[in-house]
């Protein structure tokens, strides 16, 4: 069984954290013992990983932004994507190693830095379309600052919150992963392959052939799906902070959704169950996995991975 597991940026710098390379690491040695132990109860399984990087890369920037008056140019966003690849790539190299060899399974692991091609047409890199919130919060006027000063495409995305404006950035939908072929092969030699971090680098195809990267933020569970129909896998499982997806979450009658059909949670969708900025883009993802494929997704908490893959929790999408 080839399974893809996709996590969240936030299950690696959690909201009350300040993010310390010690707490994130901790954060990730959770996953890795979980990884572990899906390995340990069948070896025969092949594992490819995937991870947001929202918090990571929201301070990254702001970093590269405070570096400015150090006369330290800051970087653009598909660049602070490759940087974040790297440093959540490693930490989770880093733990799978340890808890692997703790285990006594001596399955190889290695992170990549690896490109997701989008279309330069995509809407969202017209006007004001732009939708994926980064870096900090900020109050109307400075908002407005940094749209004078910088050109950048600022919303109120939060409008109870004492700070409600934000950056928002391009967010377009991921085509197809450049190094598809290249993670196929690792995996078909037994490697555990970290891809695709924080939705991978958006690039455009170029007049040389090429790909050139643009400032962008790819949806991490999309890219994800696209990851999984390119490696084939039988599993799309997306790691999330609920044990399963929800109806009518908030409402008296709310529901935790066991084992679901393709249609039936395509019209849970069309009613409009999961938000945009949260359930949305894993169900979205789970959906396209199964009808691209036929197999099987999931839902579930961190916690709740093992089990789920025995069939014992979470949310199923099947066909």
């Amino acid at each position: 069984m080839r399974i893809l597991i996709a996590l969240g940026g936030n299950a690696i710098k959690q909201e009350k954290e300040t993010g310390t390379k010690e707490e994130q690491i901790h954060n990730v040695d959770v996953t890795a013992q979980q990884i572990a132990r899906i390995l340990a109860a069948d070896p025969t399984r092949q594992i490819v990983l995937t991870h947001g990087n929202g918090p990571q890369a929201g301070n990254l920037a702001l970093q590269q932004d405070l570096g400015r008056t150090g006369g330290i140019p800051a970087q653009p966003w598909d660049i602070v994507g490759a940087m974040t690849q790297g440093q959540i790539g490693y930490m989770f190299q880093n733990r799978l190693q340890t808890r692997l060899a703790q285990l006594n399974i001596h399955t190889p692991c290695i992170s990549l830095i690896n490109q997701v091609l989008v279309d330069k047409n995509d809407r969202q890199f017209q006007g004001e379309n732009a939708s994926k919130p980064v870096g900090n919060f900020l109050s109307e006027e400075e908002a407005m600052q940094m749209r004078r000063e910088k050109g950048w495409i600022v919303k109120c995305v939060k409008p109870s919150a004492a700070k409600p404006w934000r950056r928002v950035v391009p967010s377009p939908d991921p085509i197809s992963n450049v190094e598809a072929e290249t993670i196929r092969g690792l995996i078909e030699r037994g490697v555990i392959v970290i891809a695709s971090g924080g939705g991978g680098i958006p690039v455009i195809s170029d007049e040389a052939g090429g790909f050139t990267g643009v400032e962008a933020v790819i949806d991490k569970d999309l890219a994800g799906q696209r990851l999984a129909s390119a490696v084939g896998a039988d599993v799309l499982m997306i790691l999330t902070d609920v044990p399963a997806a929800i109806i009518n979450y908030g409402k008296p009658n709310a529901q935790a959704l066991g084992t679901v059909r393709l249609a039936e949670m395509e019209q849970y969708q069309r009613e409009g169950h999961f938000a945009p900025g949260s359930m949305g883009p894993k169900v979205e993802a789970c959906l396209r996995h199964v009808r691209a494929t036929g197999h099987k997704a999931i839902i579930t908490s961190l916690d709740k991975a093992v089990d789920a893959l025995a069939g014992a929790a979470g949310t199923h999408i099947v066909a």
